[in-house]
């Protein structure tokens, strides 16, 4: 078996490391940014954050703020227009999961623009070049957009989200600064955070996983199990604790795969606009419970993780059912939605998820084999 990882050319972690770009923008001999964002990171001040030290460095650059949850295909075409009209050598992908891969897909479009459709880089894409340079700054605690060949984008004719993977759009330097995410709400600690612990746990049981990205994926189970709770209540290390492990569990996922967790969280996100993370949130404990026939001695390690007693000891059964109780316990503590009526779902909708959902580019990579009645009957479970 031959297993491929694939990094950042660099990152930079800390207080303070967004200090770093106009230096290291210089360094690869970029003269002008165009940073991809939201409006409500710019309302917010946190913009500002980032475009006082390129002014401060004397570093031009345009603000492309047009970006929407769930990212379309039409922002980023639209964004790839503006992007080329700008005169940018560079992009900053500033902001939490729709920025950085509304951010990428503008980046590999411009370099690729024979995928100027976008919807035509789904799954694995044959692009020939590498994206424009991208340094990634995330804003949340969640995606790792930041550190992964994969983005997730919205067909909105069809009201689906697809996954693009593609070694050619990982940024080429990401910049990781707790400056930036402490002023998350509540609300979207908790969702960004329930991402980052699918990632980890799914990074972990897919048939791909292997000894380097379970190092990465076990750290960040741990780090979550002990931070994320108190970084939702308001903690200022708790949180810089998250920024760092949704760093580290993207550098294990992006590279091992995900599996049916997030393949039935994206229709969800797809369909009903249900925003990923709490999708993610709603769906992570019922599929591990689901898959937990199929996970060795894994669960072991999860259950110690969030603290269970004896998980190396009881009976097997046993400690697989108190990993799956310790993550429902999490997601129940912390507010998220543990149903999908919850966010909207109806019994007409079920059979349109189960389709989108046995057909997500996630789903394969799940321990236990999903037929699409399988999913459905998830789904029905969580009525």
């Amino acid at each position: 078996m031959v297993y491929r990882m694939i990094f950042n050319q660099s990152a930079y972690f800390g207080r303070g490391a967004i200090r770093e770009i106009p230096g290291v923008a210089r360094s690869h001999g970029f003269t002008k940014a165009f940073i991809v964002t939201d409006p409500v990171l710019v309302e917010t001040g946190t913009v500002g954050k980032v475009t006082d030290v390129l002014d401060g460095a004397g570093v031009p650059y345009e603000v492309f703020d047009n970006v929407k949850p769930n990212p379309p295909v039409e922002c980023i075409k639209d964004g790839v227009e503006k992007f080329t009209a700008s005169g940018a050598d560079f992009l900053i992908g500033l902001g939490g999961g729709s920025p950085q891969d509304t951010c990428k897909g503008i980046g590999i479009v411009a370099a690729n623009p024979e995928f100027s459709d976008v919807l035509s880089l789904e799954g694995v894409a044959d692009t020939k070049h590498p994206s424009v340079p991208i340094f990634g700054v995330p804003t949340t605690a969640g995606t790792a957009s930041e550190t992964t060949i994969n983005y997730v984008v919205t067909d909105t004719a069809n009201r689906r989200k697809f996954v693009a993977v593609d070694p050619h759009d990982i940024p080429l330097v990401a910049f990781v600064d707790p400056d930036l995410t402490d002023s998350m709400p509540r609300g979207l600690k908790v969702a960004t955070g329930l991402d980052a612990l699918t990632h980890a746990i799914e990074g972990y049981i897919t048939p791909g996983a292997w000894s380097l990205s379970d190092c990465l994926s076990m750290q960040t189970i741990r780090m979550i199990a002990q931070n994320l709770a108190k970084s939702a209540d308001g903690d200022v290390p708790a949180g810089e604790q998250m920024a760092y492990a949704s760093y580290i569990t993207g550098m294990a996922y992006s590279n091992v795969g995900l599996g049916l967790v997030h393949g039935m969280a994206h229709p969800l996100g797809g369909r009903l606009n249900v925003a990923h993370g709490v999708a993610n949130g709603i769906l992570l404990a019922p599929v591990m419970d689901y898959n937990k026939a199929y996970t060795g001695e894994k669960y072991r390690d999860i259950a110690d993780a969030f603290g269970v007693a004896g998980a190396y000891d009881m009976p097997l059964d046993q400690a697989r059912k108190a990993a799956v109780d310790a993550v429902r316990d999490l997601t129940v503590k912390l507010g998220n939605p543990t149903t999908i009526s919850e966010v909207g779902a109806t019994q007409a909708d079920l059979a349109g998820l189960a389709h989108d959902a046995f057909n997500d580019v996630c789903t394969p990579g799940n321990p236990r084999p999903a037929t699409e009645a399988d999913i459905l009957a998830i789904y029905t479970s969580l009525m």
